[in-house]
C-alpha cells in the first residue's frame, strides 16, 4: 500500500486525513479566520476537491497549476481561481508533473498514467498494474515514474518501459537535476541514483523511510521523511 508520508495502511490514512481536515476547519471557523488572509499573505481556499485528499501539485507558472488526489480529483488554477477538471479514469491519483502547460502527466494506483495535452486528460498504457506515486522528467522524451515494489517506469517519448531498480522497496519520490543525474527515495532509507545509463544504490546513512526530495543543483539536494528525518547531499555524500 502507498502513503506519501510512509508505510501506513491507506485506509487508515484516508480516515486520519479526513479527521484532521475536519478538526482544522472546525477550529478555523471557531476562531473566525476561515477565508481570511493571514498576516503573511496565506489564505484558505476551497477548490472543489469534494473533500478528497490532494497528494500532488505541479505548475508551469503562477497562472497554471495542477493538483491531483483521490477519486480521480484533478484541479487547475488559472492564477485567479481553482476549477475541477475531468478525466476518463476512476483511480486515486498520487503525483503530477509536466514538461509544459500542454504536456502534463498524473500517476496513481493500478499503474494509471494520465496525460494532459492542453485540452483534455486521457489514460495511456503504462505497462504495470502497480501503484505509481511520483513522476518527473528532464524533457518530453525522458520521463520517470516510480512506485510500488521498486517499480521504475521510463518514457522515451513514444512508450513506457520498465527499468531495473535493483530493489523491491517502495519508492516514493523521483527528482533530478538533469537527464544523467536523477535520484529516487523510498522505504527503509533507500536512495537510488541514475547516471543516464543505469540505477545504483547510494548510502543514505538512515533506515527511516524518505518520502520526498528536492534540490537546487546536483550538489545541493534535500530528502525528508520518517520521524523528522532530513538528509542533505553535497554532491559527494549524504
Amino acid at each position: 500500500m502507498y502513503s506519501f508520508i510512509g508505510v501506513i495502511n491507506i485506509r487508515r490514512f484516508k480516515n486520519i486525513l479526513l479527521l484532521i481536515s475536519s478538526l482544522i476547519l472546525i477550529s478555523l471557523a471557531a476562531c473566525g479566520t476561515l477565508g481570511n488572509k493571514s498576516v503573511d499573505g496565506w489564505e484558505w481556499q476551497n477548490p472543489l476537491s469534494q473533500n478528497n485528499p490532494l497528494l500532488g501539485v505541479w505548475g508551469s507558472s503562477p497562472a497554471d497549476v495542477f493538483a491531483v488526489g483521490y477519486k480521480s480529483t484533478i484541479l487547475h488554477y488559472n492564477g485567479t481561481s481553482w476549477s475541477a477538471m475531468s478525466s476518463d479514469a476512476s483511480y486515486d491519483l498520487l503525483g503530477v508533473w509536466g514538461n509544459s502547460s500542454t504536456d502534463v502527466y498524473a500517476v496513481g494506483y493500478d499503474g494509471i498514467i494520465l496525460h494532459y495535452d492542453g485540452t483534455s486528460w486521457s489514460a495511456i498504457s503504462s505497462g504495470t498494474t502497480l501503484w505509481l506515486g511520483s513522476i518527473w522528467g528532464s524533457s518530453s522524451s525522458n520521463i520517470f515514474a516510480v512506485g510500488e515494489e521498486g517499480t521504475i517506469m521510463h518514457y522515451n517519448g513514444t512508450s513506457w518501459s520498465t527499468m531495473s531498480s535493483g530493489t523491491q522497496k517502495e519508492l516514493y519520490k523521483v527528482w533530478g537535476s538533469s537527464s544523467s543525474d536523477i535520484f529516487v527515495v523510498g522505504d527503509g532509507g533507500i536512495i537510488l541514483h541514475y547516471d543516464g545509463t543505469s540505477w545504483s544504490t547510494m548510502s543514505s546513512g538512515t533506515t527511516a523511510w524518505l518520502g520526498s526530495m528536492w534540490g537546487s543543483s546536483s550538489s545541493d539536494i534535500f530528502a525528508v521523511g520518517e520521524e523528522g528525518t532530513i538528509m542533505h547531499y553535497n554532491g559527494t555524500s549524504w
